[in-house]
């Protein structure tokens, strides 16, 4: 497979917080918590998939117990893809995701209920919050299009809408993000039934049932694994589904460390990671060979008021070990950074974000979402916030990057610093060629002498609204239109 026609994302030297052994330990702890306690299934298909397949199913009043046996875990492993190609409407902007290859890249994410606006007609910020909405996800979709260090798209805004239903919604809030955005898209499914509607549309906008297939611009989640250890009724079925049609799909897992999953560090990455290969085992027995990511979000519940919490040191930890899991397994991993606890932009949501944007990164996960506009955990999301989340996200691709240090350039860096002794100046700044703005970071990118940085965002996010938007072919929004039901005329706007 060709690898030069996908985004570049940064290749990192993964962090190896786990030995060997540590990870043999872990390992063995999850499987052996597959068997007993087992999983506990609200899911009648899910339970029959596994007992045909040899796995221990016992009914226990309104569901069923399952022990899953090694084998079926080792089954999973080995016909599982270590590389997954997520497409996109521009070739340029696919991402393929190798397990063997720890190429960062980074994304939206969560469908937050709450849109924030700044202004500053007064000279200080005033933020108001407004309810999601199909033209404010669009307009999501537009200003990620021109963020440049975002690699991927996953729904942002809730969708409210009145004339959006549950067996509309899908379609429309997929649409409104295809119809302005030419990177990739990913969302969970509201409805198992709006699958196969979702995969014309996705066919339509791709060129065909072939060119989907080669290069399919949609991917989907499933948190079908309710922790700790319970397999979710509805969930279960769509991932089934997904997995039938064989197009990407993550197994995502959101315990909380001290209410749904444990405090300890290996206690949590024992129990999520036994929830993964739960997920996973169940897209192999479904279809072997069905692409599927290794989704670990982990995260810390707070003390004082119980709710999530991605503002913790913790939080980075469980997050690097289970991208070191899924590299051991070879899944590619979707991972978690640049989430602010707080409601608002400052120093708070600026340390909170760096902490996690600056570290889980050095996991080698290949695909972490959540790290444009999120605050209040993942209940908010402010456009300006994401452009300055694009700002940090570029320093920390920088400090990523791996060592110029290399026997080939021996000579070259002698005969440099030999010029330079030469001169009369002794300077380097006057040797010629000069670096370019990507061999060396020339300044804090919203530096601003008299406003300060929110400010010199919230004027870089006006400027991206007057930019053009990059909308489907008019033959394409007609095909879909007649072609693909519940499509509210607002989905495509003027």
């Amino acid at each position: 497979m060709d690898k030069t026609e996908q985004r570049q994302g940064v290749l990192v030297r993964p962090e190896l917080r786990l030995s060997d052994e540590q990870i043999s330990l872990i390992d063995g702890v999850s499987r052996e918590l597959l068997w007993d306690p087992g999983l506990l299934c609200y899911n009648a298909e899910t339970a029959e998939l596994f007992k045909h397949a040899g796995a221990e199913v016992t009914a226990v009043e309104d569901h069923t117990r399952i022990r899953v046996p090694d084998k079926l875990i080792d089954q999973a492993l080995d016909s599982a893809p270590s590389t997954v190609v997520l497409g996109a409407r521009d070739p340029a902007n696919r991402l393929i995701l190798d397990a063997d290859e720890p190429r960062v890249r980074f994304g939206s994410g969560s469908e937050t209920n709450v849109w924030l606006d700044v202004d500053f007609a007064d000279g200080q910020p005033t933020f108001t919050r407004q309810p999601g909405s199909i033209e404010r996800l669009r307009t999501s979709a537009h200003l990620c299009e021109n963020l440049e260090n975002l690699d991927f798209f996953i729904r942002n805004v809730n969708i409210q809408d009145e004339a959006v239903t549950d067996a509309n919604k899908d379609i429309n809030k997929l649409l409104a993000s295809a119809d302005n955005i030419t990177k990739h898209i990913q969302a969970g499914l509201t409805s198992v039934g709006a699958i196969d509607d979702v995969l014309a549309m996705g066919r339509i906008i791709a060129g065909g049932e072939q060119a989907f297939a080669d290069n399919p611009i949609f991917s989907f989640i499933t948190c079908v694994i309710k922790s700790p250890l319970q397999v979710v009724e509805d969930t279960a079925t769509t991932l089934m589904a997904i997995a039938k049609r064989r197009v990407p799909v993550v197994i995502s897992s959101c315990p909380m460390g001290g209410a749904t999953g444990p405090f300890d560090e290996f206690g949590m990455v024992a129990q999520i990671n036994a929830e993964l290969l739960a997920g996973v085992t169940i897209t192999q027995l479904v279809s072997p060979g069905a692409p599927v990511l290794y989704g670990a979000v982990p995260v810390r519940t707070r003390l004082d008021n119980l709710n999530d919490m991605y503002g913790a040191p913790e939080f980075v930890h469980y997050n690097v070990d289970c991208a070191q899991m899924a590299r051991h397994y070879r899944l590619p991993c979707y991972s978690t950074a640049g989430v602010a606890d707080t409601s608002r932009p400052g120093i708070q949501a600026t340390v909170e974000k760096l902490m996690s944007i600056l570290t889980v990164p050095r996991g080698g996960a290949q695909y972490i979402h959540y790290a444009f506009g999120l605050l209040e955990r993942t209940n908010v999301f402010s456009p300006v916030q994401a452009i300055l989340d694009d700002a940090h996200i570029d320093i920390a691709k920088r400090i990523l990057r791996d060592t110029t240090v290399d026997a080939s350039r021996r000579d070259e860096i002698v005969s440099l610093i030999r010029e330079v002794m030469d001169t009369s100046h002794k300077t380097y700044v006057y040797n010629l060629p000069l670096p370019t703005r990507d061999d060396v970071y020339v300044k804090y990118p919203l530096e601003s002498d008299e406003h300060g940085a929110l400010h010199a965002a919230a004027e870089q996010y006006e400027d991206i609204l007057a930019r053009d938007r990059m909308r489907l072919d008019e033959a394409v929004r007609k095909d879909i239109v007649a072609n693909v039901p519940g499509v509210l005329d607002a989905t495509l706007g003027a």
